[in-house]
């Protein structure tokens, strides 16, 4: 990526260093500093313009090129991503209001994500629509009392940040499958943009290993909208949907952060490095080779996207890609941190990440969608390439 590149990385790991408490350990822990943290970190990248550097100055950033903007994503993941939930708003919700959205909506919504001040969560997945997101049931309904507007009924699960986000990006089915024009499950969706703070909405946290905040439940009770909350137009929201998907799957650089704890095991483990078996140091090479696969991938994809070429097979076979990665390297690197002297000053910090390295890695293949249906996507794109 060449010099400015360079320099961009080593200001940020110095920022990372300098604000950021040693062992942290990500915004989503029991701990409510951390999530303090989080903000306060958000504030300080958006102060100096390095929250959003890649979106165009009249939106809040600084006109920044794509591969400046990888160097920020790729190291806030490697470090425990310190941007918190703020990720999701800067990868793509921002992007996509950029691409929709009226020019009111740009107004109101751009420049508190560019100033880290403000969260979205995703309103996708449901209990019968996940990986088949176009059945799902939610719906928006006109107003039937005369007044303008939708009335929000409905179920999404797995919707991470919900206890916590001010808006949520909302996708719910507006006309019935049959009805019209609608002759397909992916017709008839539209894309709401709906404040949090709603009393017809009920969030419900789902505990799991993953951490409080990350995953909840959340129900829509006649929740009123108007027709300035529809992003792009009514009944088509499924482009967008798959707009959303291009830009999530290759929004985290999950090869960042294992290629930086596989470099850091040989200094960790100190004299006990040359005593492994050759076995286990094979692996650890094959996961570095790995890595620099999958960032190889990760830059071919923001080049399609940012030329505007991507399909959906090309983010999918990166998706596989760092999926793989992200638990491979997991299990060699919990190998590795068996072989950990507990009593060596270095080894909590690399036991505590590789651990939490681990649980995350677990999850992987699910969130932004299947790694199963990712490779669905995949060979329907290559069977089509060779026709």
């Amino acid at each position: 990526m060449g010099q400015q590149a360079a320099d961009l990385r080593a200001d940020l790991r110095r920022l990372v260093s300098d604000t950021v408490p040693e062992h942290f350990l990500g915004a989503f822990t029991d701990d409510p500093a951390d999530l303090e943290t989080a903000q306060r970190f958000c504030c300080t990248l958006a102060e100096r313009n390095l929250l959003c550097m890649a979106w165009p100055e009249e939106f809040g950033g600084r006109g920044a090129s794509v591969w400046e903007q990888t160097v920020v994503r790729e190291e806030m993941w490697a470090h425990h991503e310190p941007r918190g939930a703020q990720y999701m708003g800067v990868n793509w919700v921002g992007p996509i209001i950029m691409r929709h959205g009226t020019p009111e909506q740009q107004r109101r919504h751009l420049p508190p994500i560019a100033n880290g001040e403000v969260i979205w969560c995703q309103g996708f997945s449901e209990p019968e629509a996940g990986s088949d997101l176009a059945s799902l049931r939610t719906t928006a309904r006109r107003a039937e009392d005369g007044s303008a507007g939708w009335l929000v009924s409905g179920q999404k699960i797995w919707t991470s940040y919900a206890t916590m986000a001010q808006w949520c990006f909302l996708l719910a089915r507006t006309s019935r499958i049959g009805d019209g024009a609608t002759q397909k499950k992916q017709q008839g969706l539209t894309i709401f943009l709906v404040p949090m703070d709603d009393p017809a909405i009920q969030v419900r946290p789902i505990r799991s290993m993953m951490g409080p905040h990350h995953l909840n439940e959340v129900f829509f009770d006649d929740l009123r909208v108007t027709d300035a909350d529809v992003l792009g137009t009514v009944d088509a929201g499924w482009s967008i949907v798959q707009d959303v998907m291009s830009f999530e799957r290759v929004g985290i650089a999950r090869y960042a952060r294992c290629e930086r704890l596989l470099a850091a095991a040989p200094t960790v483990l100190g004299d006990r490095w040359d005593g492994l078996s050759d076995e286990l140091r094979a692996r650890w090479v094959r996961m570095l080779m790995h890595c620099r696969r999958a960032r190889l991938m990760a830059y071919r994809v923001v080049a399609l996207q940012s030329s505007g070429q991507i399909r959906p097979g090309d983010a999918a076979a990166y998706r596989i890609a760092v999926t793989k990665l992200d638990q491979d390297s997991a299990e060699v690197l919990m190998d590795l941190a068996a072989e950990v002297r507990h009593d060596d000053p270095r080894a909590a910090w690399f036991l505590a990440e590789v651990d939490d390295h681990w649980k995350y890695s677990q999850a992987s293949t699910v969130s932004s969608g299947s790694i199963e249906m990712q490779r669905i996507l995949l060979s329907r794109a290559l069977l089509a390439a060779s026709r």
